[in-house]
């Protein structure tokens, strides 16, 4: 493991450039080995990775299986497509082009730099990952220094599991962020905030290194009238406080119809109750904020309208409870920023067109969700709104379907991963034509004289 750069990055990334002339991450048999290994690095570390999740987030068992252990399944995919994804695809070549033949070449890029974020401090530092090794890529490793637990759990991992020639983990906070960016990659895969998101574009444009960028931004979720009430308060509350609200696709705040909002306020309420009891503090099933930071700006918040249900608050445990607000005004700082963590903000609407409008007088979301059986209204939404992903009647499950490309657009990101989508981002399409030898046609060949006739019927 390397920790706080006890080697310089110019010899890490040397190494493994070094490692990555020598092919053997181009073989796919190789690629294969290298995904089963990990696949096996985390089923035997299960329960240490569960206790530096619990040790981070205070993040119960479950989720830490249902949001963080869960991307075994995404590994398990790659393993079962990559022979067809590595496989060169032809192409089509029109008429003019006929003893031609096209084909499209798959290739690993070289070096990858991936910075994860310590919201999902294990997940999002695995998930890219599989998408570089299925590639055939090398890659060097950046998890967030404000999960230092997982942090230390994954460089312990790596180091046990995997040459640092191939896949190397290094571990320190800004500084070590920083040099790491100064050095060339083939390409920067970054997961966090839209600020930190621009330093690492700038560091690639220096370079002319290709980046996904993994943002946010307020992900609205729209609640019409036409709905099953128990189904939807039951998967936004679930959505919402899972991981106490610390999801990049989390609902952020929801635009209700004035005629279902008193019904949906209490709802909420209820199952809030039902999911965490009467005192969320206690429950085994509730994370805590990340950092005193993030704990005092998220604080701040609840002075915005006025609160519903919890708005509780304990500073030595970086607990807030499952908080729903009302009557914010939309200039609130609450509706300025990403919330990112226990608080749900209520806007009602009388029309759709009101909430499309306001949807898209902002930046555009990494999610966004509908909740309505009326097909007219989804096509609807659907058509006049722009965002990174939709899902209808449900909160964030979309993470979880790896066929599904996962990405922002606009300020929420830039590119996408997850199952085939991971691979493409870290492979290069390599265009390949081939002739044959059998005829050579020569009205291309100078001289010209009485073939531009030819060339302007074959072109018309």
């Amino acid at each position: 493991m390397i920790t706080e750069l006890s080697l310089p990055v110019a010899n890490i990334n040397s190494k493994q450039r070094d490692f990555f002339q020598t092919g053997k991450t181009k073989d796919v048999a190789f690629r294969i080995a290298q995904l089963k290994t990990l696949k096996q690095a985390i089923q035997e570390n299960e329960q240490a990775i569960i206790q530096a999740l619990k040790a981070d987030l205070n993040k119960p068992e479950f989720e830490a299986y249902a949001t963080e252990i869960f991307v075994i399944k995404e590994i398990d995919y790659a393993i079962k497509n990559i022979k067809s994804w590595t496989k060169p695809q032809k192409a089509a070549v029109p008429l003019e082009f006929l003893q031609y033949s096209a084909r499209i070449y798959p290739e690993p890029l070289g070096i990858i730099l991936i910075i994860g974020a310590w919201n999902y401090p294990f997940q999002l530092i695995i998930s890219p990952l599989i998408g570089a090794i299925a590639a055939g890529n090398c890659a060097i490793l950046k998890p967030s220094e404000l999960a230092p637990h997982t942090s230390s759990l994954l460089a312990e991992i790596f180091s046990k599991y995997f040459d640092p020639a191939y896949i190397v983990l290094v571990e320190g906070g800004v500084e070590t962020s920083q040099k790491l960016l100064v050095e060339k990659y083939d390409y920067i895969f970054f997961t966090g905030g839209t600020n930190v998101g621009k330093i690492v574009m700038e560091a690639a444009a220096k370079h002319l290194t290709p980046v996904t960028l993994e943002l946010g931004g307020k992900s609205p979720c729209i609640v019409d009238t036409e709905i099953n009430l128990e189904h939807t308060v039951k998967r936004i509350t679930w959505g919402k406080f899972i991981n106490a609200g610390q999801t990049c696709i989390a609902p952020d705040y929801i635009l209700v119809n004035n005629k279902i909002k008193t019904n949906l306020v209490d709802g909420l309420k209820k199952t809030i109750n039902e999911f965490y009891g009467d005192n969320p503090g206690s429950s085994p099933d509730y994370a805590r904020i990340i950092s005193q930071k993030h704990f005092d700006r998220l604080v701040n918040f609840l002075k915005n309208g006025e609160i519903l249900v919890g708005g509780d608050t304990n500073s030595s445990e970086r607990y807030i409870a499952p908080t729903v607000i009302d009557n914010v005004a939309l200039d609130d700082p609450i509706m300025q920023e990403e919330i990112f963590g226990p608080i749900l903000p209520i806007i009602e609407y009388r029309d759709i067109t009101e909430a499309i409008a306001f949807i898209n007088s902002r930046p555009k979301p990494l999610a966004l969700y509908l909740f309505t059986q009326n097909k007219n209204l989804q096509t609807r939404v659907l058509q006049e709104t722009s965002s990174g992903g939709v899902c209808i009647n449900d909160t964030v499950m979309q993470c979880g379907v790896s066929s599904l490309p996962f990405g922002g657009v606009g300020d929420s990101g830039i590119g996408s991963y997850h199952g085939k989508a991971s691979f493409d981002t870290f492979s290069h399409s390599k265009s390949v034509l081939h002739n044959s030898f059998l005829l050579d046609l020569k009205w291309r060949y100078a001289p010209y004289k009485d073939k531009l006739s030819f060339l302007k019927r074959l072109i018309g």
